[in-house]
């Protein structure tokens, strides 16, 4: 009974602390980035800020919308807080641990990402289309290197429970492999693809002939566009907290541990955070995007990449 209060008080202070930091490491990255290009930058607070200034705001709709850009952003940001609080940060065995699966992480981005297609699609905007267009082509190469990469922790861990998985690395059982190497290259491009950022997409920019992500919420507005920037800011700190889970989880505190521990894991979750939020500002700062016709090349070299990982991890666990 005690067990089950904890993970349920856990559940609540990640929810809260998602929610809280989702928008600020949006800041943080930009903060970031601006200052590795000599800039001042904007505040880490300025996406808070934008968001409730958003948020006072009514929607204004397309001419031709239907319900469906109505009900899009809600569904998005739901399906994307779901797999955010599947995902854990600082302690393990929360309330929905059962429900940590991740293939069930990948459905709930999936059904985020068709309904940002749909919103695109329906505001009847040639703008809106075509970026919902390469948003769903880049996904044909994305979701199967995902679901390979799945296959390949679960060939290694036995399961896909995100628990079971975080607990082997932390045990140490996994030892050094060129094949996880594969798996994580892949799943850092593909959390690039999905997050749009560079260099499959530029969240800055506003070029119609190279944006995807903004393309699909060019026509939305007031709450709405509020609703579709939280759903980008939780997708990015979805991802990233999901690369720290599966093969960062040190300092993470187990199922069943008190507040000391989780301040702990806490302290060092948001170390991990900021590194990782570092390393994409650098990574970004230093290249350039590719042209929209790439894409495909990059997300194959992922798919490529999750392919041999997998194989790889079956053959030596066949022969072991």
């Amino acid at each position: 009974m005690i067990a089950a209060i904890g993970g349920f008080v856990a559940l609540l202070l990640h929810a809260a602390l998602m929610l809280a930091v989702a928008p600020m490491l949006v800041g943080l990255v930009r903060w970031l980035k601006a200052r590795l290009m000599g800039r001042r930058g904007p505040p880490l607070m300025q996406p808070w800020r934008d968001l409730m200034r958003l948020l006072r705001k009514r929607p204004i709709l397309a001419i031709h919308a239907s319900p469906v850009t109505l009900a899009a952003p809600y569904v998005a940001l739901a399906a994307t807080l779901l797999a955010v609080l599947l995902v854990p940060s600082f302690a393990g065995g929360m309330t929905l641990s059962a429900l940590s699966d991740l293939v069930l992480i990948a459905g709930l981005v999936a059904v985020g990402r068709a309904a940002l297609a749909l919103a695109g699609f329906d505001a009847g905007n040639g703008f809106g289309g075509m970026g919902a267009s390469r948003e769903l082509a880049f996904a044909a190469f994305a979701e199967p290197a995902l679901l390979l990469c799945i296959l390949s922790l679960a060939i290694l861990a036995g399961t896909t429970a995100l628990d079971g998985i975080a607990a082997i690395f932390r045990e140490g059982q996994v030892g050094l492999r060129v094949s996880l190497l594969f798996a994580a290259l892949a799943l850092v491009a593909v959390a690039l693809a999905e997050n749009a950022r560079i260099p499959v997409d530029n969240p800055a920019t506003h070029l119609e002939l190279t944006m995807v992500h903004e393309a699909m919420i060019l026509e939305a507005s007031g709450r709405h566009l509020a609703l579709w920037e939280m759903q980008a800011a939780l997708k990015l700190l979805l991802w990233l907290s999901l690369l720290l889970a599966v093969f960062v989880p040190f300092g993470m505190a187990p199922a069943g541990s008190g507040p000391l521990l989780w301040l702990k894991g806490l302290a060092l979750w948001l170390g991990k955070l900021g590194l990782l939020a570092f390393a994409l500002a650098a990574f970004e700062s230093a290249i350039s995007k590719m042209r929209v016709f790439r894409v495909p090349e990059f997300l194959g070299g992922a798919l490529l990449l999750a392919l041999l990982a997998a194989a790889l991890l079956f053959v030596s666990t066949g022969l072991a």
